[in-house]
């Protein structure tokens, strides 16, 4: 068992910059019959009688690692678990933390080439993701693969994203019709397959980002605008065994740090960077006050001046040439 502190910051200028205090237990043996180098991370809200089935399919599938993460630390029958799955790395947060930030930590843990993001909500069999499959989803070295997924009795639900500009604001359009390699904008509930190495670099989720939803949307399209790419896969399939989580998609303070992380630094030959012109649109629209505004601006702006040769592209040409 380990214990590590915290620390808080802005903008997040490197990744897994703050730091959650938490105990981790187990993880000290390797996961039996290891056939692919992904480390599956379950991301728990409460305590289910079927998450001992569930670790036994994992180990099954042959991940080389297996995280679980705990939402609700006052969860009592952790320490049993355990023992009984000691190559089982058991994650306990003592403060409370984004989704993003749980995602965050189980990178930083890993040691695998590919990370698969699951919650205690999807039913996982172990012939889901065989090796094969596993190995076709990584061959092209993409950032993120979103899987297939669906609803309790089949339900089909929205999980292919795409960007658009109506009246000089991201809309975003979304449809449950879906083809295999399709581009997708971001991950439904952020269950998705990661490539390990790439989210590093981009950063991981932006702690500050308190939203889901906008978290979620920050990342992914941060990930675009520096030239990685989110592809959509039929051959990956997962379901529910509960009800379909709803989005929680209304303006906030921390749509005003999506916008201004995402959509307003402009692309000019090589570099990006917010233009001082752009401050007055911001604050027209940003419900905040004058000094607050530009607080928010001036901090925006310096955190895309110390990523200005990361971006490869801008919202616009995101959106006029989308999937390319």
């Amino acid at each position: 068992m380990k214990t590590v502190k915290s620390a808080m910051n802005s903008i997040p200028s490197i990744f897994n910059q703050h730091f959650i205090s938490m105990t981790i237990l187990g993880g000290k043996e390797n996961v039996p019959d290891i056939k692919m180098n992904i480390c599956a991370v379950i991301i728990n809200k409460s305590w289910s009688s079927y998450r001992s089935k569930m670790i036994e399919n994992l180990m099954h599938c042959g991940f080389s690692e297996i995280i679980s993460i705990e939402a609700d630390t006052d969860n009592y029958n952790l320490y049993d678990f355990s023992k009984k799955f000691p190559f089982v790395k058991v994650i306990i947060p003592h403060e409370s933390t984004t989704d993003g930030e749980l995602i965050n930590i189980a990178v930083s843990e890993s040691n695998s080439d590919y990370v698969l993001i699951l919650r205690d909500s999807i039913n996982f069999t172990n012939d889901i993701l065989t090796p094969t499959l596993a190995k076709n989803l990584t061959e092209n070295e993409t950032f993120c693969i979103t899987p297939r997924l669906v609803g309790l009795e089949n339900f089909a639900f929205p999980v292919l994203f795409s960007p658009s500009i109506k009246k000089a604001a991201l809309k975003v359009l979304s449809t449950s019709v879906v083809s295999d390699g399709s581009a997708n904008l971001f991950p439904f509930d952020n269950i998705s397959l990661f490539n390990r190495k790439k989210f590093i670099n981009l950063g991981g989720f932006d702690y500050t980002i308190r939203s889901q939803y906008w978290q979620n949307l920050d990342f992914s399209f941060r990930a675009w605008l520096w030239g990685e790419r989110i592809s959509f896969s039929t051959a990956f399939s997962l379901s529910y065994n509960t009800e379909v989580p709803i989005m929680e998609t209304g303006a906030s303070q921390y749509s005003n740090r999506f916008y201004l992380k995402n959509l307003v630094p402009r692309f000019y030959l090589d570099h990006g960077e917010i233009p001082v012109s752009s401050f007055f649109a911001f604050w027209g629209s940003s419900s905040c006050g004058f000094f607050e505004a530009l607080r928010r601006f001036k901090e925006a702006r310096e955190w895309v001046s110390q990523n200005t040769y990361r971006f490869k592209r801008d919202a616009l040409d995101l959106v006029e040439n989308w999937g390319k």
